[in-house]
């Protein structure tokens, strides 16, 4: 059996989990689990108090993903400009789209969310599993673009609301 690509990351490395977004790799370690040697990567999400142990040669079946380049971010800043396209699906639909969306991990597909449930202060109450929804998606987008911009998260938050309140204007 050979041995799948060894993926690239390291300690202190910033990577993208689709279910968790934005984490940092702390280590990596061996275990022995039911008599088998596991390489893991430690991967720590600060924000949600939490460590997550990822068999390295499952990283990449799993799309575990470095962070996203600055051309990227910028796209997805773009596409936040864009205007909602909200389908007239049943909600509970859409509301699964964008379920898959956020947790496909693809930084785009989650701009795309934050754009379609952005609402500005004078338009319509959203619903308790939009908001869910939204601040989900604006979350991951928030943190990735601080992780890729090097800012904090505060900063990145404005650089996500000025583009969401340019686009009210």
């Amino acid at each position: 059996m050979t041995k799948s690509k060894k993926t690239d990351f390291r300690p202190n490395d910033f990577v993208v989990y689709p279910a968790h977004g934005v984490g940092k790799i702390m280590s990596i370690e061996e275990q022995e689990i039911a008599g088998h040697k596991l390489e893991l990567f430690v991967i720590s999400f600060e924000k949600d108090k939490m460590t997550l142990r990822v068999p390295t040669h499952k990283a990449a079946e799993i799309g575990m993903r470095s962070l996203s380049s600055p051309d990227i971010v910028s796209k997805a800043l773009e596409t936040l400009k864009g205007k909602a396209k909200v389908k007239r699906a049943m909600w509970s639909r859409r509301a699964q789209e964008y379920e898959q969306k956020i947790n496909s991990g693809d930084l785009l597909s989650i701009a795309e969310v934050v754009r379609d449930l952005h609402r500005a202060d004078d338009q319509r109450e959203q619903s308790y599993s939009e908001r869910q929804l939204y601040e989900a998606a604006l979350e991951r987008l928030t943190r990735e673009v601080a992780a890729v911009s090097g800012t904090d998260e505060a900063g990145a938050q404005k650089k996500v609301d000025d583009v969401l309140l340019s686009r009210a204007a």
